[in-house]
């Protein structure tokens, strides 16, 4: 099922700074290693961005809560938004923050919902600067030991693969809805060193790295993987128009799921569509309905 959004210009990707791009062109002159290892800090590096007006009330009125999750040895910060029984998890994607989802939570805590959302390690208002898939899903299993039980759980992007992975590793909620999820790790890898405008050999070499830091092939965390094994209702959304994470991606999330739902957009892009009342209404009607 598609839903179209003429009016809406599409969404830009996000556009790596000279400096990067230049410096990861000069180290690959000297060694593609050398260039590898550049790409890798920076592929874990997650980018700062200002708060929203938009998400100033979110941030003003949840209740804000530093949490230690033991596996990782890191903290992360709680956002309890809403007061209520039934809770849903919200998690946000890379470079992103507890509130991102506001029009979600929002939208959810008016019908009596809590939600709890979290700025995941070296993100939001937290100090650091280095995170990791592997760090967002140990932050779910630890924020469902000390929040949980929930209800629902929703994710855009990482957040999504962090939860499809969480789950399929235990963690216990009705349904999850994914939005803008990617899928496989070497084609995330690929595409992040294409638009640092460097050699393929550069994404096999830092592919390699981060597979000997994980202890086998990292691929193994990838969003279809997982998804083969998450047998609760899952609902992925995404854009046709994501010029962030193609929406291949989501078909193949789709195709993996033994009990999914698939709904694709258009003209929304990669953050536009956390926004879009079409989507948050969809969202409602999959978690909601018997």
């Amino acid at each position: 099922m598609s839903q179209t959004a003429p009016n809406l210009k599409p969404e830009p990707a996000v556009q790596v700074p000279k400096p990067i791009l230049y410096t990861g062109r000069f180290l690959q002159f000297i060694s593609t290693s050398l260039a590898a290892k550049y790409a890798k800090r920076l592929f874990i590096t997650p980018i700062k961005h200002k708060m929203p007006k938009r998400e100033f009330h979110m941030d003003k009125q949840s209740t804000q809560t530093l949490m230690r999750v033991p596996a990782i040895e890191k903290d992360i910060l709680v956002y309890s938004y809403g007061e209520s029984d039934k809770k849903i998890l919200l998690a946000h994607g890379w470079s992103g923050r507890g509130t991102q989802l506001v029009k979600i939570a929002d939208h959810f805590v008016k019908l009596g919902y809590q939600t709890i959302s979290f700025d995941a390690p070296s993100h939001g208002k937290l100090k650091g600067n280095k995170s990791s898939l592997l760090e967002f899903i140990a932050s779910i299993h630890e924020l469902e030991k000390q929040y949980g039980p929930f209800e629902f759980a929703i994710g855009h992007s990482l957040g999504g693969m962090s939860l499809l992975n969480a789950i399929q590793n235990g963690v216990q909620v009705k349904k999850l809805v994914t939005i803008g999820a990617a899928d496989i790790i070497s084609d995330i890898i690929a595409h992040f060193i294409k638009a640092l405008t460097l050699k393929p050999i550069v994404a096999t070499k830092m592919k390699a790295i981060l597979d000997r830091l994980f202890g086998s092939d990292i691929n193994a965390v990838s969003a279809s993987y997982s998804a083969k094994e998450v047998q609760i209702p899952t609902l992925v959304v995404h854009d046709e128009n994501d010029a962030d994470v193609h929406v291949s991606c989501a078909r193949a999330i789709h195709k993996a799921l033994p009990n999914g739902d698939i709904h694709i957009t258009q003209g929304l892009g990669h953050r536009r569509i956390l926004g879009s009342q079409e989507v948050i209404e969809k969202i409602e009607e999959f978690l909601l309905k018997d």
